[in-house]
Parts: C-alpha cells; sequence; structure tokens
C-alpha cells in the first residue's frame, strides 16, 4: 500500500485486538505512529516492541478519548515531537452487554463516552490539523451492529451509529479540504472484546451458526474475522490507493449483516 511517510498516523484503542494489529501494519509500511490508549504499561510494551522492530518514530499517548482535554494535548503533542498529522483510526471502543432492561444510565453514557464522543474528539482534533495541509484521511472502526439490530447489544448497536453517522457528516464538511472520511464495520471478530460474550463453546457455536433467539443468523463464511483481516480494511481506506473512496463503509464480516451496511 501507498503512504505518505511524512504524515503521521494517530491510532486510538492502539493495545486493543483490531487496533494493534493495525499498528503493527502500518509500523511495518515505514509509517511514524502515535499509539492512544488508556492502558499505559500495555502502551508502553507494545511502543517498545514496534521501536525495537522499525526505525521510523513511534510514541504512546497515555489518553482518554472521552475527556476533550486530554485529546487536545495529546495532538498537540503529537504535532510538536512528531509532525504533521495525516492519517487517524478511530479505534478505541468498549462493549456494554445487556438487555435495555438491565442497562443502568452510567453504562449507556460510558460507552457513548468512548465509543461517540471519543470518536467526536479524537475527529475534531485531527481535522484542525489536516485542514491546515489540506490532506488527510480518518477512519473510523464501527461495527455491523450499527446497521443490524442486535439483542442485548442495544448501547453499543446505537453508539457505533451514531460514530458512523458522524464521521459521514464529519466528511462531507472536510471533503473540500482534500480530506476523506471513511468507516470500517468489522463483525465478529477474534479479540478480547468478542471473547468477553462467550461463557462457553456453544456461545462461540452460535457466533457462527446463529441465534434464533436473539433474531440473529449465522456468519455465512462460517469463520471469524482475525484482526489482521479488519486492519487490511482500514490501511485500505488510509492509504492512496483509495483516494476517491469517502463517506464510505466496508462491511467486513463474513456475510453476516447480508450486506445491509
Amino acid at each position: 500500500m501507498i503512504f505518505d511517510k511524512k504524515y503521521v498516523a494517530v491510532i486510538t484503542g492502539a493495545c486493543g485486538g483490531i487496533g494493534e494489529a493495525i499498528a503493527k501494519r502500518l509500523a511495518k509500511e515505514g509509517v511514524i505512529l502515535a499509539l492512544i490508549d488508556k492502558q499505559a504499561n500495555a502502551l508502553q510494551s507494545l511502543v517498545n516492541q514496534l521501536s525495537h522492530k522499525y526505525s521510523q518514530p513511534i510514541i504512546g499517548f497515555s489518553v482518554d478519548v472521552a475527556d476533550p482535554e486530554q485529546v487536545d494535548r495529546a495532538f498537540l503533542a503529537i504535532k510538536k515531537q512528531l509532525g504533521s498529522i495525516g492519517y487517524l483510526v478511530n479505534g478505541a471502543g468498549v462493549l456494554q452487554h445487556g438487555s435495555v432492561e438491565n442497562t443502568n444510565i452510567d453504562e449507556w453514557k460510558h460507552v457513548f463516552a468512548v465509543n461517540a464522543t471519543g470518536v467526536f474528539n479524537t475527529s475534531k482534533a485531527a481535522a484542525s490539523y489536516m485542514m491546515e495541509q489540506r490532506k488527510g484521511s480518518i477512519v473510523t472502526v464501527a461495527s455491523n451492529a450499527a446497521r443490524v439490530p442486535r439483542a442485548t447489544m442495544a448501547a453499543y448497536c446505537a453508539s457505533k451509529a451514531a460514530a458512523q453517522a458522524f464521521t459521514y457528516a464529519l466528511g462531507l464538511e472536510v471533503a473540500p479540504f482534500g480530506i476523506r472520511c471513511n468507516v470500517v464495520a468489522p463483525g465478529s471478530t477474534d479479540t478480547p472484546m468478542l471473547q468477553s460474550m462467550w461463557k462457553n463453546e456453544n456461545d462461540k457455536s452460535r457466533t457462527l451458526d446463529g441465534n434464533p433467539e436473539q433474531f440473529r443468523i449465522g456468519i455465512p463464511l462460517h469463520k471469524i474475522a482475525t484482526s489482521d483481516e479488519i486492519a487490511f480494511a482500514v490501511c485500505f481506506y488510509l492509504s492512496e490507493e483509495s483516494s476517491q473512496t469517502t463517506l464510505s463503509t466496508l462491511l467486513v464480516d463474513g456475510g453476516a449483516a447480508l450486506g445491509s451496511c
């Protein structure tokens, strides 16, 4: 893939399964990286691992994406320490699993704070720098659940739908500045987040085969995605190969949403 190596790529949720896979793929491409995550120790470990293997600058920033002041300070530091910000991946996300009846308001607010407000905070910060240079690419990692109802996942579905809609609206505003805004919508992906939903092997089987009690079909390809498969889709949208693509969603879910995104 083709990337402009003079620009920095910012990845939020860099220590998550998908975020880490994106970081590793971009590092291999020689892209300067600013990695953002709340998990300070895990973040430093990832930075050390990548810096040992690759020669370009790679720095970690322990930031809560739901806090706009922390985000603004981090982006200012990234600009000063690493250079112009040309790429942003909104990878930070949390899952609240449970019925609406059993979801309290604090849980609802937390999911939206990270999955929706976090995307707003980081995208707004990145876009302000990208507009100055009249170039940039923003990719939000949403979910096929943004367009397909999922029982016991209402807060997650709603927050990911908000993130997707926001990314499109932002894309309209910044397109005149040469900035592209796209969405990657994964389905079930082999990450700690998905595994946290499984209590036993039957739950994994229902993910693959479907669960009529939850009005959920299975995965037509009958396999769960790897983080690398999602990372490849994200990097395609970041890269120059997709230079004519904006306001678009790439569905990577093995057919589970029947193409409805």
